[in-house]
C-alpha cells in the first residue's frame, strides 16, 4: 500500500505571529514524522492552488475577497482574535484547500485511493461566509464539494475528530443529504456547538465527549454512534478532518487520548472506507497543538492508512 502526501512550502511559511498556538512548528512536527523510514513509500505531491470555482462551492464570495485581498505584505493582519494573516496566509490557504481537491481527483480516479494532506491553516471552523477559529477556507469542506460536483460522488462521509467541533463543516452541509458529517469533540468547548440534538436534515451526526473523557469514552462514542451512522450512510468516498488535539498532551483542550487511539479508529475508518468507497480516503491535518503528540499522533494515523 502507498498514499499520496500533498503540502507545501506556503503551508509551513504562513505565520499567525509570535506565541500564536497555529504555529509553523505544527507541521513541521508532521513533516518530520512523515520522515520515518518506516514511510518510504509516500508518494510525495505539491499542494496545487484551490481554484476560484472550486472554493465558490461552500464560500460567500465576500469572505474569498477577504481571504485573498487583505492579507498583509507584512506583518500580520487580525480578522478576528484568533484567526490572523501574514503575507503567506492566502496562499496557504488556497494551497491546503487545493490539496484536498487534488487528493480527492487522486483517489478517485488515480492509482492511489488514500491520501493525507499535511498543510495548515486548518479549515473546519470557516463557515460559509467567516473565517473563525484559526481556519481561512474550510479545505475539507471545498474537497467535499468537489467530489460531488466534479466527480459525481452521491454520498461523501466526513469523520471530524479533532477535539473542537467542526461548526463551520456542519454549517455548510447542514441539509445537504450527499454529505454525512459525523464529528467527536469535547463538549462544552470551543466554538460552543456540537450537540446531540444538532442532526441537520439527518446528516449530521455529533457525538460529544465530556471534559476529561479518554480512551474508552471515545471508542465507545464510535462504536455505538458514529461508526453505525457511517455503515447506514454508505459513503462512496470518507474525508477525514484529522484534528489531533483531543491528545492528552495538548494544552488546549481536556481529553485523553493517545496515539493508538487515533490508530484505531483510522483502522475502523479503513474497514468502512473497504466495505462501501472502494477504500477511497482522504484525511486534512486540521489542529493538535502538542508538538511532541502531533509527532506520534500522525504516524500512528498515516501507519494505519498505509495498513
Amino acid at each position: 500500500m502507498s498514499i499520496a502526501v500533498y503540502t507545501h512550502q506556503s503551508c509551513l511559511d504562513h505565520d499567525p505571529g509570535p506565541g500564536h498556538p497555529e504555529s509553523p512548528a505544527r507541521l513541521a512536527a508532521v513533516l518530520e514524522a512523515l520522515d520515518n523510514p518506516r514511510f518510504t513509500t509516500l508518494q510525495r505531491r505539491e499542494a496545487p492552488q484551490a481554484t476560484p470555482t472550486q472554493i465558490a462551492r461552500v464560500h460567500a464570495d465576500a469572505l474569498i475577497a477577504r481571504v485573498l485581498e487583505k492579507a498583509p505584505a507584512q506583518g500580520w493582519r487580525r480578522l478576528d482574535p484568533d484567526t490572523v494573516m501574514s503575507s503567506a496566509s492566502a496562499d496557504a490557504a488556497l494551497r491546503a484547500a487545493g490539496a484536498v481537491c487534488a487528493a480527492v481527483d487522486e483517489v478517485i480516479v488515480g492509482s492511489r485511493n488514500r491520501a493525507f494532506c499535511a498543510v495548515r491553516p486548518p479549515g473546519h471552523h470557516a463557515t460559509h461566509d467567516t473565517a473563525m477559529g484559526f481556519c481561512l477556507f474550510n479545505s475539507i469542506a471545498i474537497g467535499a464539494a468537489h467530489a460531488i460536483a466534479g466527480h459525481g460522488i452521491e454520498r461523501v462521509a466526513i469523520v471530524d475528530f479533532d477535539v473542537h467541533h467542526g461548526n463551520g463543516t456542519q454549517d455548510i452541509f447542514w441539509d445537504d443529504p450527499r454529505v454525512l458529517y459525523a464529528s467527536s469533540h469535547q463538549f462544552p468547548l470551543y466554538p460552543g456547538t456540537g450537540a446531540r440534538s444538532e442532526t441537520g436534515a439527518g446528516n449530521i451526526v455529533n457525538a460529544p465527549l465530556p471534559p476529561g473523557a479518554g480512551s474508552k469514552e471515545f471508542r465507545a462514542a464510535y462504536e455505538t454512534i458514529v461508526l453505525p451512522a457511517l455503515d447506514a450512510f454508505a459513503p462512496q468516498l470518507i474525508l477525514i478532518s484529522a484534528g489531533f488535539d483531543a491528545h492528552r498532551l495538548d494544552p488546549l483542550a481536556n481529553l485523553n487520548l493517545d496515539a493508538d487511539d487515533y490508530a484505531w479508529v483510522t483502522a475502523r475508518l479503513v474497514e468502512i472506507a473497504g466495505r462501501h468507497a472502494q477504500g477511497r480516503i482522504v484525511s486534512s491535518l486540521e489542529g493538535g497543538y502538542s508538538l511532541t503528540a502531533l509527532r506520534e499522533s500522525v504516524g500512528a494515523h498515516v501507519a494505519a492508512l498505509l495498513a
